[in-house]
């Protein structure tokens, strides 16, 4: 008894469901990547100093800019869905482009954060900004306090002993870990803009249809993944930093 070979339709179903796979896959990895970066962040406010940073404006425009772009993707997908191949590449493309604005906002606020003493590697006294408004320095939980430019402890009433000998041997974590869950973030939305761009030649080519569209489901859902990503980092940066 010979066995019967899957039709058109099966076989597009079956590599539908392993793409799907795949992307559930991708994103769960992700997903635990940057549970372990958070939750090592959250481990070394713990003990010591600690500078807690103003996030930069930019962050919260390049905020509006990736929803925006989720917008356009889903309409794109949804295109695609009802057969109507012509506004999928327009979509995408502003999909696209939005991206890159998002990505504009990424470096000007990293701009803003070095102008301000915040870098990869730096130390806690490099920070030049408005002290209690741009950054702060808390020991153990507690604000510092700072009078004629140097830092005492609020128990310290008579300021009898300048923390400053202290902070110019603690290097700033807080801005190491800012720098680093932007930056990976931004590394997984360059796969993303990548992604994008390849969706755009084949919305070109009308590659995708109402039965084969498995391509442009995953990239979107992956696009609305870094836009979700980026909402819980940003109000983990706000909320928790």
């Amino acid at each position: 008894m010979t066995q019967e070979s899957p039709t058109a339709q099966e076989t597009q179903e079956r590599a539908s469901r392993v793409r799907k796979q795949i992307t559930s896959f991708i994103l769960i990895a992700i997903v635990m990547f940057f549970a372990g970066l958070t939750s090592a962040y959250v481990v070394s406010m713990s003990g010591g100093y600690w500078v807690d940073i103003k996030v930069p404006r930019s962050f919260l425009f390049g905020t509006a800019a990736i929803l925006l772009s989720s917008l356009f993707a889903q309409l794109a997908l949804n295109a695609a869905r009802k057969d109507r191949s012509g506004p999928v590449a327009p979509f995408l493309i502003v999909t696209l482009l939005l991206g890159l604005v998002f990505t504009w906002y990424q470096f000007q606020g990293w701009d803003e954060l070095t102008s301000k003493g915040n870098f990869l590697i730096s130390k806690i006294l490099d920070n030049k900004g408005v002290y209690g408004e741009d950054y702060t320095i808390r020991f153990q939980g507690v604000p510092l306090i700072q009078e004629n430019g140097q830092f005492y402890h609020p128990d310290d009433v008579a300021r009898a002993r300048s923390l400053n000998a202290d902070l110019d041997e603690q290097k700033n974590t807080s801005s190491s870990f800012f720098f680093a869950l932007t930056g990976a973030h931004l590394a997984h939305l360059a796969f993303g803009l990548l992604s994008v761009a390849v969706m755009v030649v084949m919305a070109l080519q009308h590659r995708y249809t109402t039965v084969d569209h498995a391509g442009l489901w995953s990239g979107v859902m992956y696009w609305h993944f870094l836009g979700a990503l980026w909402i819980y980092l940003l109000l983990f940066l706000v909320f928790v930093h």
